[in-house]
């Protein structure tokens, strides 16, 4: 860590690169709290304790409020749908513009959370793709067993815990509950990140029907999945994410030799999570351009 804590907002540039590699081994489940306190305990100088890294490191939901729940331009609600295939009964947040014209309806926007529920960031980005003309739903993985826990590190040991066959079919349910939705035009898109991103791709492996996907910094699916894939797909990933880039050039290869629609940005001297505006590794400027590239893209291959 290069700088000792301060009241000021903290971003990537004030830690080590080392220390946020290790922190998104830990984000991850790669390795656990202990191992994280204990490995990070090279960067506790000058009264800083291991423990004081990872919370400043963790998000604080206090900062995910780009769009506020009574935002007059949409109408949020949480709902219930049925994942027969999947855990169960799945709550979601749907949020619709507050001004719809009948003859012109919106596209819907599946928004995949990332491996640890719905927590308040994801929440806020469902508002912010209604805000910009979407019928926006949320769904809680973690439904099943009560919902997202208010806490990431509960959330995250939570969601390690489902099948995760059942939490992927959770999601699937979701994006044909949204195909069935009246008042859109019947086009349903996706976005997601880490976790999220991950599932995106699979959706647009699964879905010959999905119109366009925006997976942020997710896992790529298996090479024999991408003959299926018909949604055009804007890859976002972080220059600094080596885990999932590594993954990137094959399945890149596969969708050009498939002959598949897609673009691919990656943003330099980012960490994964970047878009992610409740932790330091937040970077403004790419997760700003990323939103508009990926509303840009709704909006293109999600008109009527």
């Amino acid at each position: 860590m290069n700088k000792g804590i301060s009241s000021k907002r903290l971003t990537a540039a004030d830690f080590d690169q080392d220390l946020l590699d290790l922190y998104d081994y830990y984000a991850h489940g790669k390795i656990s709290k202990r191992e994280f306190l204990d490995r990070a305990g090279r960067w506790a100088v000058g009264g800083l304790t291991a423990a004081a890294i990872l919370s400043t490191l963790s998000p604080n939901y206090a900062l995910a409020q780009q769009v506020a729940e009574d935002d007059e331009d949409i109408v949020g609600e949480d709902i219930t749908y049925q994942s027969p295939n999947g855990t169960g009964e799945v709550t979601a947040y749907l949020v619709r513009p507050a001004n719809i014209d009948p003859d012109r309806p919106p596209a819907a926007v599946l928004v995949v959370h990332e491996n640890r529920g719905l927590n308040p960031y994801i929440r806020d980005v469902v508002r912010r793709l209604a805000k910009a003309g979407f019928v926006a739903m949320g769904p809680d993985g973690l439904s099943s067993l009560g919902g997202y826990p208010e806490t990431d590190d509960e959330g995250r040991d939570m969601q390690r815990t489902l099948d995760q066959e059942a939490l992927l079919n959770d999601f699937f349910a979701g994006f044909e509950y949204l195909q069935a939705l009246e008042g859109t035009n019947g086009k349903v898109g996706a976005t997601g990140f880490c976790y999220g991103g991950g599932v995106v791709n699979r959706l647009a492996a699964a879905y010959t029907e999905m119109a366009a996907g925006v997976p942020f910094y997710g896992s790529f699916p298996d090479a024999e999945l991408v003959p299926g894939i018909q949604a055009p797909l804007m890859v976002q990933l972080a220059a600094l994410d080596q885990r999932i880039n590594a993954m990137w050039p094959p399945f890149q290869k596969e969708l050009e030799d498939n002959d598949k629609r897609y673009d691919v940005h990656i943003y330099p001297a980012v960490n994964h999570g970047f878009h992610n505006d409740t932790t330091p590794r937040y970077d403004e400027a790419a997760a700003m351009l990323a939103e508009e590239r990926m509303v840009a893209w709704f909006r293109t291959y999600l008109a009527a």
